[in-house]
């Protein structure tokens, strides 16, 4: 199982922390105020820790250094993207999200390659889509028989640069559009995938298992 910690204990970080917790990871939770753990169960296992997330001593103590993933889902939109672009930039922790309150600001964060989910369309499940490993492929459609779905389709770093056309040909999807700096855009085939692009795909359904297993590593380089 794997370690994720989170930044923020309000509803959405407590959701959060109680759906991981479920699942058999290890989890840790992120506040300023001490009073904001009494929102978890009593029951809760993972670790409570009093500080500001993006201080990096708090996030070692929280165990950052061998987190899966960080959420940063305060209340502040300069505190989370700071936190996790400390998460990202100092202690290279792969998966990275932060919750945004001024969609405007989307583009910029886009650019840093930190995936946001704004406010106004905001839900804990979106967080989890992009945090928890064995949700690397996510169905928003599928198609009358149900063969085919079109998902949302996690890549491992070393695709960055890559075009879609060889993403296409390694692992048999067909990319539908993509997310880039908040905008939803259709690529040409020639067009390269960059960091933080959410990608959607049409995906047979009977293939997710091995489409997850060649998208999550680095692409064969071919030898000459």
């Amino acid at each position: 199982m794997a370690h994720f910690v989170i930044m923020g204990c309000g509803r959405v970080g407590v959701t959060l922390a109680h759906t991981l917790d479920d699942s058999g990871h290890s989890v840790a939770v992120i506040d300023q105020d001490e009073r904001a753990f009494r929102r978890l169960r009593s029951g809760f296992s993972g670790r409570k820790v009093t500080g500001v997330g993006f201080d990096r001593d708090t996030l070692r103590h929280a165990g950052i250094e061998q987190a899966y993933a960080f959420a940063a889902v305060s209340s502040g939109d300069n505190s989370n993207i700071l936190a996790t672009r400390v998460a990202r930039e100092t202690f290279h922790v792969p998966h990275v999200v932060a919750r945004i309150y001024d969609p405007g600001r989307a583009e910029i964060y886009q650019r840093l390659g930190i995936p946001t989910v704004a406010a106004v369309r905001w839900s804990a499940d979106q967080v989890l889509r992009r945090i928890l490993p064995e949700q690397s492929i996510n169905g928003d459609f599928r198609e009358a028989s149900g063969r085919l779905m079109l998902g949302e389709i996690s890549l491992h770093e070393g695709w960055v640069g890559h075009n879609f056309a060889e993403i296409e040909e390694a692992s048999g999807v067909r990319v539908a559009y993509l997310t880039r700096f908040g905008e939803g855009t259709l690529p040409a085939p020639d067009a390269r995938y960059q960091q933080g692009d959410i990608v959607h795909a049409m995906i047979r359904v009977d293939s997710t298992a091995e489409i997850s297993r060649v998208l999550s590593k680095p692409p064969v380089e071919e030898s000459e």
